[in-house]
């Protein structure tokens, strides 16, 4: 039971306040009990490639494991149980044990085709076939929008992921636990049940935050599914503890996109294609020393430098830099004041003089362009110098002379307290901001020619750089 329960993977809801109050005669008996079983569920020393392949190491005192466990969720390492390692344990989560940022099983298993298909042989009574179909294969096309992976559904006995609601013992020999327990579990890549997805019935299976959203979960056991295992991201969608989050226009976060894409290589049709570079035009040097960037953003793992109308989009390794019309793949837009990616919405949105659009692929979504002051901005704002959305908090910071604002992504409004100025809350930078992009997790505030990499977490500079240095010069 114990190596097919270490090779499954699981959402675990621990009982919180809400399964009643604990036992007055022991309470810290029982919360060591409690830590002493998390941590021998999901922070001993496992093998992961198989059944047979599973150790579990108990060499590892309480207080060494509780200082693993700790340190990977950002907590104060002191080695004791206090209650913010017990608010942590307490969280729902996946039954998995944890790794360090994103992760594959021990072999690196994989599918070694194009088309996997996949049959759901047995359906939740909580929502109607049609939504739970639709809703599986949204959550596959998370990563088939990404990977040059397809996925079909079938009615064939011998399709490669095998997906069923069941409850308690349900033939596999990790049985679910009822409601609040288990949700879900699924088997890294392979033969027989390898792939297979199962969801336990006794949860409420909703397309909403209440219950168990299910495009949330299956998205996380199907990243199993793929060949992940847990991420130490907590922004990834395979970090072990489940929290819903908004699901309108989700897509994967880059933990996750990084490490599907290292298992199966980047789906080469991501990106609407650039039309040609024109042979005419005004001249635009990318190598000269005194190139100011008019915006940055990143756009689908990509970077692209806007400069009087045109863009440059450096790409991979073999792919180098090319320089294309904006017009040519957005229409409608001229010239870019600034621009940011709604990772989440799957959108980009530009900003030029006194309005903004959001296009999602080569499209402008309806009713746009808007005003600045559908945004937030008070009508004495008539252009934004720059925008960056900071993954970590879910907020995007818009420039605009020398102050900024912070947008609330989730909320779609601003945050209070604001304008505020550069210098004083951002030091380090100037008093004003060009461009500026988030890349591998620092930020870059271009301010003429020179940018500025920035810790954002510590409001700390790091290193001065060259904008024409991101060109390949």
């Amino acid at each position: 039971m114990d190596s097919m329960n270490a090779v499954k993977a699981a959402i675990i809801l621990v009982c919180t306040a809400t399964c009643g109050a604990m036992p007055t005669s022991s309470p810290r008996q029982e919360n060591l009990s409690k830590a002493q079983n998390y941590l021998s569920q999901f922070f001993s020393e496992v093998g992961v490639a198989s059944p047979s392949s599973v150790v579990r190491s108990s060499l590892d005192s309480f207080n060494d494991t509780l200082r693993k466990m700790q340190e990977f969720f950002g907590l104060e390492v002191t080695g004791q149980l206090d209650s913010n390692t017990l608010e942590v344990m307490a969280r729902p989560r996946c039954g998995f044990n944890d790794m360090a940022r994103y992760g594959h099983f021990d072999g690196r298993p994989k599918w070694n085709k194009g088309v996997i298909t996949y049959r759901i042989t047995d359906y939740t009574p909580d929502m109607s076939q049609s939504d739970v179909d639709s809703t599986i294969a949204k959550a596959f096309k998370l990563y088939s929008n990404i990977i040059p992976l397809d996925f079909q559904q079938s009615d064939s006995e011998t399709a490669d992921i095998m997906i069923k609601f069941k409850s308690g013992d349900h033939g596999d020999f990790a049985p679910f636990d009822g409601q609040d327990g288990v949700l879900a579990h699924a088997f890294s890549p392979g033969e027989s049940n390898g792939g297979d997805a199962h969801f336990d019935e006794d949860e409420n299976w909703t397309l909403a935050s209440e219950g168990a959203n299910l495009f949330l979960v299956a998205a996380h056991e199907f990243g199993h599914a793929l060949g992940l295992v847990h991420s130490q991201d907590e922004t990834a969608l395979m970090f072990p503890t489940y929290k819903y989050v908004d699901t309108d226009g989700y897509t994967l976060p880059d933990d996750d996109r990084e490490g599907v894409q290292a298992l199966y290589g980047v789906r080469s049709d991501i990106l609407p294609k650039p039309q040609p570079e024109p042979t005419s035009g005004p001249p635009l040097d990318r190598c000269n020393r005194d190139l100011v960037f008019d915006a940055v953003t990143t756009i689908g793992g990509k970077l692209f430098f806007f400069k009087d109308g045109y863009f440059w989009r450096k790409g991979g390794r073999w792919e180098g830099i090319t320089r294309h019309k904006i017009q040519s793949v957005w229409p409608g837009i001229r010239k870019v004041d600034a621009a940011y990616e709604n990772k989440k919405r799957n959108t980009v949105i530009f900003f030029e003089g006194n309005q903004y659009w959001q296009f999602r692929g080569k499209t402008v979504l309806p009713d746009y362009p808007k005003r600045l002051s559908d945004f937030g901005f008070p009508s004495s704002v008539t252009k934004v110098d720059a925008a960056v959305h900071v993954s970590s908090i879910s907020r995007t910071l818009l420039f605009v002379n020398n102050k900024y604002w912070s947008y609330n992504e989730g909320r779609r409004r601003m945050d209070r307290g604001y304008p505020k100025f550069i210098h004083r809350h951002l030091p380090g930078i100037g008093h004003r901001v060009d461009a500026a992009f988030e890349n591998r997790g620092q930020l870059y505030f271009s301010s003429g020619s020179r940018q500025t990499e920035y810790h954002y977490q510590r409001r700390r500079a790091l290193h001065t750089l060259m904008n024409y240095l991101w060109l390949g010069c």
